[in-house]
């Protein structure tokens, strides 16, 4: 079982709480440029493991880049995709592949989906009150995070393995192909 979900980064800056000593009021840099990137995962609860992309926009055409790359790299096994309700994940021009199934979440409900956790794990660690030079700089930092958190299966299991995914694993094992 995969959770799917993409997010978007950039050159806009957020500011985010930080510690600082008392009495000290830290300066934090911000700009206001629009341009951005984003990241998709797919996210696998049961192991750690992921597939991810940074790609420029969001659309079907990169959605199913994205199947694509998934079905490639859990290729022995069959996914389960559980995604929410985007309009590129319920397009008609969307690729499933012959070794993947796609869930779609309930309406309104980000809460659902671990994945999202990947998100605020990137921005409290990588992305916290950090000012970019140009997109390129924002995009190796988002991709050098990603590839942190695959390198790493059990931090990034401790983000997404909520005890109600273990539940619905038992549910999608419908067929005689290993769930993942």
């Amino acid at each position: 079982m995969l959770f799917q979900d993409e997010a978007r980064f950039g050159r806009i800056s957020d500011a985010r709480r930080g510690w600082a000593p008392l009495f000290l009021r830290p300066a934090v840099s911000s700009q206001l440029v629009r341009e951005y990137i984003y990241a998709y995962v797919a996210v696998s609860p049961s192991d750690g493991q992921m597939s991810s992309l940074v790609l420029p926009w969001v659309d079907t055409q990169l959605m199913n880049l994205l199947l694509a790359h998934t079905a490639a790299c859990f290729a022995d096994e069959y996914c389960v995709l559980l995604l929410n309700g985007a309009g590129w994940h319920i397009a008609r021009e969307l690729r499933v592949l012959a070794n993947m199934q796609l869930l779609a979440l309930p309406p309104y409900s980000p809460e659902l989906t671990p994945a999202e956790h990947v998100w605020e794990y990137i921005r409290e660690n990588d992305m916290r009150n950090r000012v970019a030079d140009d997109l390129d700089e924002a995009m190796d930092t988002v991709t050098a995070s990603l590839h942190r958190v695959h390198q790493e299966p059990q931090t990034l299991r401790s983000m997404i393995a909520f005890s109600w995914a273990w539940k619905r694993l038992l549910d999608y094992s419908m067929c005689d192909s290993k769930v993942h």
